[in-house]
């Protein structure tokens, strides 16, 4: 509610729409100067790093899956390559591939979850999904359908979509047959040609006119667009492996929030599609390629905004690579390889939805979990989001407090923060204070 004092001015909004889980947002202006922003994620600290620890280590898939049931599979993933990684297994061929297939069911699920239902609204003017659906009826049911084709492939390989159960150290509880993935072909072909129209949909948007001069972190593989391997680079001079991550990625605690600030080389750095995108577009398929330059969409894209075009060109790579990953299946014949267990530490990163997601593991020699560490990308877009707000709140100043929130929220969720992994969005408080 609003609150005027001769000094101060206050403006606190309950709750915003549409962003995964609960924080708030205190901007202070001074004499129509932005004097300070803070990105407050005040959920209580949820502790699976401390859950994980004495627990063995085939329980961890299971256990770091309960962390996000949006992106689950990307923290299976890193969990089980730094487990893999102390024991020296080493998951080739087709259960090589039933891992980068599920975790393409999971980008397809969550990037159409938040093109259609939580940032699309805001380009065209509603306050909700619902309501966009009355003038736009064919626009929400083709973006439940997208999210659905990719639910239906991590049920498939991952026992159920929420919380999957089947991802294991060494490969999978259990594998499909190869007709169980042909099933999924036809609708996977018409999510095909509904994620085309998307990119055509989204790339007629008007945007605002901002870009920011971004640090770019992504993992890089040599011959894929990076799911589940690679080097982790930057567009500045940054490569390395996971192994190095904590050598240069350096989180620290502030006093406003439950969620670490994570720096590269003492600066914020942006995770996500965006910068997987800009890092690794010469690995998009054709089509993808084709559909970009038919839109006259030039890379690198540097407007946050531009994050929901990104997320719909990855929704179109992952249905074309899990039918490319289909096509060439051949039931393996074992569903995990077998584990000799020794102590160790391990480290491995992924690239979840919302940006690469870091987990180091140290095990005794009987498998139990000693320490673990887990640094998800909201996190580490935290102190990025922090600089563009300040960078974008000058132009919202002659606004009234109401419609300059909503336009900080709108901010916001252009990089689709998962508040629930980070600790959790969002009561927003405008400071306006004067000298006089």
């Amino acid at each position: 509610m609003p609150e005027k004092t001769a000094q101060t001015r206050t403006i606190a909004v309950d709750m915003v729409a549409r962003v995964e889980g609960e924080g708030a947002l205190r901007v202070t202006v001074k004499d129509e100067t932005v004097q300070d922003v803070e990105l407050r994620i005040f959920e209580p600290p949820r502790f699976f790093e401390a859950f994980l620890r004495g627990r063995h280590y085939e329980e961890v898939p299971d256990i770091v899956a309960r962390i996000c049931g949006i992106c689950p599979i990307a923290y299976q993933m890193s969990a089980v390559h730094a487990l893999e990684q102390i024991f020296g297994l080493r998951v080739e061929g087709a259960l090589r591939d039933l891992r980068r297939l599920i975790y393409c069911g999971e980008w397809i699920e969550s990037h159409a979850l938040h093109v259609y239902l939580l940032q699309a609204p805001d380009f065209l003017g509603y306050d909700s999904a619902i309501a966009m659906a009355k003038d736009h009826a064919a626009v929400v049911p083709r973006g439940l359908r997208l999210k659905k084709a990719g639910n239906a492939i991590m049920t498939l390989l991952g026992g159920r979509s929420v919380h999957p159960v089947s991802v294991k150290v060494g490969g999978f509880s259990r594998v499909p047959l190869r007709r169980e993935l042909e099933g999924l072909k036809d609708e996977l072909l018409w999510a095909r040609d509904a994620a085309v129209d998307t990119v055509r949909w989204v790339a007629d948007f008007e945007y605002p006119d901002f870009a920011p001069d971004y640090n770019y972190v992504a993992l890089r593989h040599p011959d894929e667009y990076p799911l589940n391997e690679g080097q982790i680079v930057a567009s500045t001079v940054l490569q390395i492996s996971a192994t190095e991550f904590e050598q240069h990625f350096v989180e620290h605690q502030v006093a406003y929030s439950n969620a670490l600030h994570c720096t590269v080389q003492g600066s914020p750095y942006l995770v996500g599609p965006l910068a997987r995108l800009n890092l690794n577009h010469d690995h998009l398929t054709p089509l993808a390629k084709q559909v970009l330059t038919d839109r006259r969409i030039a890379l690198p894209l540097r407007n946050p905004f531009h994050g929901i075009i990104a997320r719909s060109v990855e929704i179109l790579y992952a249905l074309e690579e899990s039918l490319r990953l289909i096509e060439r299946y051949e039931t393996p014949p074992l569903a995990a390889l077998p584990v000799a267990v020794r102590s160790g530490t391990g480290m491995a990163c992924t690239e979840a939805p919302r940006g690469i997601l870091y987990h180091r593991y140290e095990v005794d020699g009987d498998g139990v979990v000693r320490d673990a560490k887990i640094v998800p990308p909201t996190s580490q877009n935290q102190f990025r989001i922090e600089q563009d707000l300040r960078l974008f709140m000058p132009r919202l100043l002659h606004l009234p407090d109401k419609e300059a929130a909503l336009a900080c929220e709108r901010v916001i969720r252009c990089y689709d923060p998962c508040i629930s992994c980070a600790t959790h969005f969002l009561n927003l408080d405008i400071r306006r204070e004067s000298s006089t």
